[in-house]
């Protein structure tokens, strides 16, 4: 059977004005445990606790306001979950919320809840993977209880940070939920087709709550248009799909649960197929590693005298420019190795793996025979890592394997023990049947298992690429595991290496190899693999190959960038080079006007048309700052006047306390030359009138995330048209274009850079 969660709280509870929710659990618990009651009458069979949003940053008595709330909905006599929502913060790079300090955020609100006798957990309406492995890991590493996720997607079937539905899937499995799903931010009938997205990636049980249809004002007060019945049709279709749980959110009351219950509870649970396909992720992007990939290996210090000099002088920027040449030369995973004798591997590739992670989204393979590095990187990495490396030694796989079940990751084995590398194909096959059993005594699936039968050079041993190919043939073939091979060993002591590496990567793709760590600056690899591809009929239309055909040369990996390139790859520090050289010849305006705010619009386009990402907005918009830096010292040092642009205020209204859209809009808008004015959250419409008025602000932006500050935002509206004649911009998760327009805001900004695009009209109009 479906088991059936509660419905919404925060709209139930009608809060006025900056009243918070879980305070109530200790103020007035009876009108909690009300609503808590209602939703178990109804049917429900999990109550969620009043404590969503009960955390260090918005209170100081977290463990008494958890416990009360759990114990609170403990009354109903039913299954309680600790609810644990997001903390209102970005995490660094792209806010400034520290990793660990948002794990050590969440493990106070699961020990508590724990303590107080949860029965379950959900991690509920999370936008952000990275948020979301913060608090997995609070969870998994405080208490036993079984773990549901659910995460809210936009309608573009995105999350805040840009991850698809595979992606999440990939990432939230990896690290061990018990079910994962969908809540807030959509009504049922909007994410039918992301519960059938999910149902083709995932092998977990799934769950859906929705809520009651999107937002409306009637009288200065948010409804939602979803009634109970229709609420109920769609969600009888949702459980057709094959799901275990449902319930509701925003807008939906103990009618729409008990409505929901009776359309589908002759639907029995269903968990999805078994799926077997080999996924490693970053924060944004899958990579399936069965179709075919490249693997770059230039970040790695064998053999390299450039790498080891930029590793000794810390450079990082060498190890990103390394990385954005190898993804634009067509790397589909890049490989990170920091192993260099005279430096802290553990702290360089944990450094290297976040400054990579801040400008590509492309997956990384993380490469170390050092565990304590291995485990320091897998936990800060945001994404499905793959890891490099286990092999046959019992050593080693008592190390790597927990750390796999851990953290996720798919993890590469490599066919040697201790007896050292078989030279025969047969010796290498039995190590991998070895390394598969004990992977499956962890609990993991040789899905997340690569098997790399090891490349040995045949200038020593003429049979050493013929056996390696059997292996690959025989593993990938007959035993059904995914490969990977360090193609360029086989050249090892001879001339002319090139050739011999593109020869014997096109027999091992023949053989069965499924991923070649190569150089894909090599233009003779990059050939074979786009014409394997084509010729194996891999390649649908032949559309790799073409594409591959007709490209630019890539930049040489050394070569100077300019200013423009700089921020759109997301470079501070070379961005800031950049300005420094440009304004010894030209005139800051012209460099604001020819380069950083062209590349802004690359950038926001790419967003706009969903082919870049949140932290890659961001990230550029960062490197614009530290150009526009280098531009402001330099016109204080010459005495010149500053160009002041036009002013905008921006805030988050009355009784909301959460501004990450906020914050991401003053951003954008600071690095395309406005001059904003923060007022930060929780500010009255007084405050914000008073500023307009006193700073003769013509254009104002206003954010609300909670339905229930929502009339606070129409109330700030009429105010500044009443006794201004500045216009109003407004954004927010419960908001759409139709709501802004009923509660009279002059723009509705979907997205942070449709911020950027209504400042720009506005103040150009007034020109």
């Amino acid at each position: 059977m479906i088991t059936y969660f509660d419905g919404g709280m925060g709209s139930m509870l009608n809060l006025k004005a900056g009243e918070l929710p879980e305070l109530l659990n200790i103020s007035d618990p009876e009108r909690v445990y009300v609503i808590h009651d209602a939703y178990a009458k109804a049917g429900a069979d999990i109550i969620s606790a009043n404590t969503f949003g009960a955390n260090r940053l918005k209170y100081d008595n977290v463990d008494e306001l958890v416990k009360t709330g759990v114990k609170n909905a403990k009354r109903t006599g039913k299954r309680v979950a600790l609810d644990i929502g997001p903390t209102g913060k970005l995490l660094k790079p792209m806010g400034d919320l520290d990793f660990e300090e948002c794990v050590d955020i969440f493990a106070e609100v699961v020990k508590a809840g724990n303590e107080a006798g949860a029965d379950l957990v959900i991690c509920e309406t999370f936008g952000d993977l990275y948020e979301l492995k913060a608090a997995m890991l609070a969870v998994r590493e405080n208490c036993d209880l079984p773990l549901i996720v659910s995460m809210i997607f936009d309608e573009k079937g995105r999350l805040l940070t840009g991850a698809d539905v595979q992606t999440a899937c990939t990432v939230v499995e990896g690290l061990g939920a018990d079910a994962i799903g969908f809540n807030c931010g959509l009504g049922p009938k909007q994410m039918i087709p992301l519960v059938e997205e999910l149902h083709k990636y995932c092998s977990t049980p799934i769950i859906v709550m929705p809520n009651a249809g999107l937002p409306e004002s009637i009288n200065g007060k948010t409804v939602y248009n979803v009634e109970p019945d229709e609420f109920a049709e769609y969600m009888r279709e949702i459980a057709q799909i094959g799901v275990s749980y449902l319930g509701g959110c925003c807008g939906t009351t103990p009618e729409h649960i008990k409505a929901m219950i009776e359309a589908t509870k002759d639907i029995d649970a269903k968990i999805p197929e078994f799926k077997h396909d080999t996924l490693v992720s970053s924060y944004s992007q899958t990579v399936d590693i069965s179709s075919g990939v490249v693997i770059g290996e230039r970040i790695n210090p064998t053999g390299k005298k450039l790498l080891k000099e930029a590793l000794r002088n810390n450079d990082i920027d060498y190890i990103i420019r390394e990385g954005i040449n190898q993804k634009d030369a067509g790397a589909h995973i890049l490989d990170v190795n920091m192993g260099l004798p005279e430096i802290d591997e553990a702290e360089m590739l944990c450094k290297s793996v976040f400054e990579l992670q801040s400008v590509l989204p492309t997956p990384l393979q993380l490469d170390s025979s050092n565990t304590e590095a291995m485990e320091k990187a897998l936990r800060i990495y945001n994404g499905k890592a793959m890891i490099n490396s286990v092999n046959g030694k019992e050593k080693s796989m008592s190390e790597i394997f927990p750390l796999a079940k851990k953290y996720g990751g798919v993890v590469v084995c490599l066919c040697l023990d201790e007896g050292g590398i078989p030279t025969s194909a047969e010796g290498r096959i039995a190590i991998a049947e070895k390394i598969v059993n004990r992977a499956k005594e962890y609990g993991i699936d040789k899905k997340n298992l690569v098997i790399d039968a090891l490349t040995m050079t045949i200038s020593t041993d003429k049979s050493n690429a013929v056996e390696t190919l059997k292996a690959v043939d025989y593993i990938r073939n007959t035993m059904g595991i995914n490969t990977v091979l360090g193609v360029s060993n086989i050249s090892f002591g001879l001339p002319n290496r090139e050739a011999i590496n593109t020869a014997f990567y096109t027999l091992a793709m023949n053989s069965g190899l499924s991923a070649g760590i190569i150089n894909p600056n090599s233009k003779p690899m990059m050939n074979a693999f786009y014409s394997y591809k084509a010729l194996a009929g891999l390649d649908e239309n032949c559309q790799e190959y073409i594409n591959s055909a007709v490209s630019v040369e890539v930049v040489d990996r050394q070569a100077e960038l300019d200013l423009k390139t700089a921020i759109i790859k997301g470079m501070k520090d070379e961005s800031a080079k950049c300005a420094k050289q440009f304004l010894k010849t030209l005139d800051s305006l012209d460099i604001i006007n020819e380069y950083i705010i062209p590349a802004l619009d690359v950038v926001g386009d790419g967003f706009e048309n969903n082919k870049i990402f949140l932290p890659q907005l961001l990230m550029s918009a960062d490197s614009a700052k530290a150009a526009f830096d280098e531009i402001k010292a330099h016109i204080v040092l010459q005495g010149v006047p500053q160009v002041k642009g036009e002013k905008i205020i921006i805030a988050t209204v009355e009784g909301d306390i959460h501004d990450i859209g906020k914050n991401i809009v003053k951003v954008l808008l600071q690095n395309y030359g406005f001059d904003v004015i923060d007022l930060g959250k929780d500010v009255k419409c007084e405050r914000v009138l008073e500023e307009a008025i006193k700073q003769n602000v013509k254009l104002v932006g206003l954010s609300a995330l909670m339905t229930t500050t929502v009339p606070n935002m129409e109330k700030t509206i009429t105010l500044l048209h009443e006794n201004t004649d500045a216009k109003v911009f407004v954004g927010g998760a419960v908001l759409t274009r139709d709501y802004a327009k009923m509660i009279n805001a002059d723009y509705y900004a979907k997205d942070a850079m449709e911020s950027v695009r209504i400042a720009q009209e506005f103040f150009d109009s007034k020109d």
